[in-house]
């Protein structure tokens, strides 16, 4: 039987854009064009769509060469803070469809329809009277800790309720925020916290980028699916 040695994952969220990401070879078959084979599938299931893309250092030149252009950069930022901040469950999931729309640039509510459906390893938990509209976040249990994202805040006082506000039944591991260079005041509250990066990636697009407008303290949802 055949095995699995490339792979590539290719998720178009409107009519004019599309999101490409996990894009690996086993490196036992690498040199064999395995990779770009599927690389091309993917540009092709995205057809004429702006693609966007969150790029490694060590590919972001093959990436530039495809034609990407580097917008900024996103640093995982990892830590610990103390917990307890009282949250409840988003009372309207449209309403954070359309801020997502706002804070991406992409009409993509068939995607966060299903990411803000509750399971028993993600749970989406928002913030109660705030002013400028609604400021939520997500939590999924991972192997190693708990990833929050999206992360869309107004405010310090909401963002510091959002990072306390991990509930329970997800455990006990540490955060860990995917967050744009755009959003400064986000990176710089979590090193207050004592968090600290390990990870960084280069937002990169084939055509011009979605006219993006996230609220001040803001972090993606997921660096492989946009």
């Amino acid at each position: 039987m055949g095995k699995t040695v490339a792979a590539f994952s290719g998720v178009n969220h409107d009519e004019r854009f599309a999101f490409l990401g996990l894009y690996i070879c086993r490196p036992d078959h690498r040199g064999a064009g395995h990779g770009m084979e599927v690389w091309r599938a993917g540009l092709s299931h995205a057809g004429p769509r702006c693609i966007g893309l969150d790029g490694v250092p060590d590919q972001q030149a093959n990436y530039a060469r495809s034609g990407f252009r580097r917008h900024g950069r996103t640093v995982r930022l990892s830590g610990s803070v103390a917990r307890g901040a009282k949250l409840t469950s988003p009372p309207d999931l449209t309403q954070l469809s359309r801020a997502d729309a706002q804070a991406t640039g992409i009409e993509r509510s068939r995607f966060m329809g299903q990411w803000f459906r509750e399971t028993a390893t993600r749970k989406t938990r928002a913030v109660i009277g705030t002013d400028g509209g609604p400021a939520f976040a997500t939590y999924r249990k991972c192997r190693d800790g708990i990833k929050v994202g999206p992360f869309h805040a107004h405010s310090l006082t909401e963002a510091e309720a959002l990072l306390a506000g991990v509930p329970s039944e997800l455990g006990d591991g540490p955060l860990i925020v995917d967050v744009p260079d755009s959003s400064e005041v986000l990176q710089d509250m979590l090193k207050t916290h004592g968090f600290t990066p390990s990870f960084e990636t280069a937002r990169m697009y084939s055509a011009t980028p979605p006219d993006a407008s996230p609220p001040p303290f803001y972090g993606v949802a997921c660096l492989e699916l946009g």
